[in-house]
């Protein structure tokens, strides 16, 4: 019989208990220490009665805010009537959203296969990339970030790859172009991205053993840091594939339905993928994913026995929540609300960096924001204590802020609230942010 749950006034003996009980999956992080109670909007709330302005969207994904109103409209309604099936079995929700789906995205991606996490899209794009190519080799970013399931975490590099025994073989990591930081140079200093590809592919070319199946790539590193490769790259990037009879899968998780002032941020580039994978914000914080591929690439794995059977595949529930997501992006032209309110993001952060010298750059696009912190400017060199202190800082003062820390990078911020966001809730955001950083830098302690 299961013991009671804990008394919450307990507040120890929550701590206890997790500690006890919880196995710590943060990969040496600890959990934050506050206790949530409710959320709602931009705010969640904790058991201790503090609200805390969440720049995070919940892990990226909760893209309408918390507790939308007409997330928990479709959610009351749908799962009353009908919440999951047989995997075999079809629902309207599912088939509508595929539509729809297809119908927000160019020309040939029109075949949808539902999911319910980014790892799992990309495990499954994966697996097709390799059976419609007969390769296994894949390529991916040097700071990429597509999952932990085996074939996702393969063609990860920013963590976990360690004492976890031989990732899937035939993962390739291609430099990644990053102007702030550029590896390849041009004479006046500036990131040499064209040159920098092609050793990339060289190197590749020379580890290949002829087997090349596809390269997964973010629009924008999210993880890595919040890197946009510059404008061509990605032309760039897909005539690489297309000359090796690679797919090019892009995933836009964390970019993809609006977040960046577009509906996908692929857009931006007149590159349309051979394979999309999408999951966070189609779920608006419940767990949704999909891949998007051609008739042509679905007809081909089909007549080869393409197999991804999951128990939530295609899950009426979900589906008729991303449809919802959809209803709401359209109807309240949060592709435009983002491209604005990035700018005015943009702004304020292009503030702090005026008038804080450990504000080394700013990056990003739309609602999805890199701030990063260096304890030298002219340097670029980091600090991992800078950017910890200041996190927690932010959160005592009313502010939750994620910090992506990597080998010879500094601390970036990765902010990117929810599209729903108003300009004053940026407001105090930006100045929580400008307090923290003040106090931090000030006291010299990092």
């Amino acid at each position: 019989m299961a013991a009671p749950i804990t008394d919450p006034s307990t507040t120890a003996t929550f701590w206890a208990d997790a500690d006890r009980h919880l196995v710590r999956y943060l990969g040496g992080g600890a959990f934050t220490g506050e206790i949530v109670e409710r959320a709602a909007g931009s705010f969640v709330h904790t058991e201790g009665g503090r609200k805390i302005l969440d720049f995070t969207s919940g892990q990226m994904s909760a893209i309408l805010g918390h507790a939308h109103p007409e997330i928990v409209a479709t959610v009351r309604r749908q799962v009353s009537t009908l919440d999951h099936l047989f995997s075999g079995m079809l629902s309207r929700p599912v088939v509508d959203l595929a539509r729809r789906l297809a119908d927000s995205l160019p020309a040939p991606l029109e075949k949808a296969l539902l999911l319910t996490t980014g790892a799992e899209s990309n495990e499954a794009a994966i697996r097709m990339a390799k059976l419609v190519t007969g390769g296994h080799e894949i390529v991916s970013f040097a700071r990429s970030w597509h999952g932990m399931t085996q074939g996702a975490a393969g063609a990860t590099y920013s963590a976990g790859r360690k004492g976890y025994g031989p990732a899937a073989p035939g993962n390739f990591a291609l430099p990644v172009p990053h102007a702030y930081r550029p590896d390849f140079v041009t004479g006046t200093g500036e990131l040499d991205w064209r040159r920098q590809l092609d050793f990339g592919f060289d190197l590749i070319d020379a580890q290949s053993t002829g087997a090349l199946a596809a390269c997964v790539v973010e629009p924008i590193l999210s993880s890595g840091g919040v890197i946009e490769p510059p404008p061509g790259y990605f032309a760039a990037l897909r005539e690489k594939c297309r000359e090796r009879g690679m797919l090019l899968i892009l995933d836009e998780a964390q970019t993809g339905l609006c977040r960046t002032g577009t509906w996908y941020a692929f857009e931006r580039d007149g590159v349309v993928p051979d394979i999309l994978t999408l999951s966070k914000t189609l779920g608006a914080g419940l767990p949704l994913a999909a891949v998007l591929t051609s008739a042509e690439i679905e007809q081909e794995a089909h007549d080869r026995g393409f197999l991804f059977l999951t128990t939530h595949v295609a899950d009426p529930l979900v589906a008729a929540v991303g449809n919802t997501v959809l209803d709401v992006l359209t109807t309240d032209r949060l592709d435009e609300r983002a491209a604005r309110l990035g700018g005015v993001l943009r702004e304020g952060l292009d503030a702090l960096a005026a008038r804080h010298p450990v504000v080394g750059d700013v990056r990003g696009r739309g609602l999805l924001a890199g701030l990063e912190l260096v304890a030298d400017r002219e340097t670029k060199r980091g600090s991992d204590e800078l950017g910890a202190l200041v996190t927690r800082r932010c959160l005592e003062l009313g502010l939750h802020l994620n910090i992506v820390q990597l080998p010879g990078m500094g601390g970036v911020f990765r902010i990117a609230p929810p599209l729903t966001v108003t300009e004053e809730e940026l407001a105090l955001g930006l100045s929580i942010l400008d307090e923290a950083i003040g106090a931090v830098a000030a006291s010299g302690k990092w």
